[in-house]
Formats: C-alpha cells, structure tokens, sequence
C-alpha cells in the first residue's frame, strides 16, 4: 500500500478497475507522448510573466475594406487603453502613498510625483477622453485628426481661439 502523499496510484483492486486502466492508459498514452516528445521540447521557454504580443499595424495604416487590420488595430487599442489606464491608477497610487507617508510635508516632497501624475492623466486625456467605453481605433484616430485641426486654425487646446 502506498505511503500518504506518495506519487504512486494504488493497484487496481478487481477486474472492472482494472479494464478501465487499461482503456485510460490506451487513451492518455500517445497524447502524453506526443507532448512529451514533440511539443515540449519545441517550445521556447518563456522568461516573461506576462503574455507579449506583437505590434500589429494601428488603424491609419489599413486599408478602408481590410476587416481582419482593423480589427487586430481595435484590439490592439483596447490593450494600449487597459495598459494606459493601470499607469496611471499605479501613479495616483504612488501619490497618495506619498501624501500619506509624509503626512505634514506632503507638498513639499510630493511635488515631483504629482506632476507626474498631472501629466500622465493630462496625456491620458488628451487621447483617451470623451472616448466612451465603446471607443474604437477609428474613433480615437478621428478625434486625434479633429484636435490637430483645431489646434491649426485656433491654437493649442486651452489657450483660448485665435481670432484672426
């Protein structure tokens, strides 16, 4: 009998056991050799925690009926949002340590993390802003065209028209 907590499967105790080992061993056995012996030894191992994806080509450089780049343009948007959004959440987060750990001199020795921060959320909205949860690559590529011809005719955003 096998010890507690030993890798080995206890015999078989009668004939229906027995068969049904045999049927699992017919069954289990190619497919374990197989990934033992052609799978596993061609993998390249991984030295990342998290999953790399390639860079695919973004929206502006598909063409217009190319459903298959626009849509890996779409995910690959979404990703960079997700990615954007967990910077600054571990931005602001770095802050508000920071404000807590140095309670009384907070805005003094702060400062640098908070316009890290301002800027990082500034940026965040400048792409990302008045998107909605539904956004798409074209949408954010259309509102990117819509800020730069306005910052054309009126100047940066936020500093008022230009009345010429």
């Amino acid at each position: 009998m096998p010890e507690e907590g030993s890798t080995q499967a206890a015999a078989p105790r009668n004939v229906l056991e027995r068969f049904l080992l045999s049927v699992t061993n017919v069954l289990q056995s190619p497919a374990i050799w197989f990934r033992e012996t052609i799978v596993e030894p061609n993998q390249k191992p991984s030295v990342w925690y998290h999953q790399k994806f390639r860079r695919v080509p973004t929206i502006d450089e598909c063409y217009t009926d190319d459903q298959v780049c626009i849509t890996e343009a779409d995910i690959q948007f979404k990703r960079d949002r997700l990615v954007d959004s967990e910077i600054v959440a571990i931005l602001r987060s770095r802050f508000e340590d920071c404000t807590l750990y140095e309670a009384p001199d907070h805005l003094e020795k702060c400062h640098n993390l908070w316009e890290i921060y301002n800027d990082a959320t500034t940026n965040y909205f400048i792409k990302y802003g008045d998107l909605g949860g539904y956004a798409t690559a074209k949408s954010c590529l259309m509102k990117q065209k819509h800020r730069m011809i306005w910052e054309r005719r009126h100047g940066p955003v936020g500093s008022g028209m230009n009345n010429q």
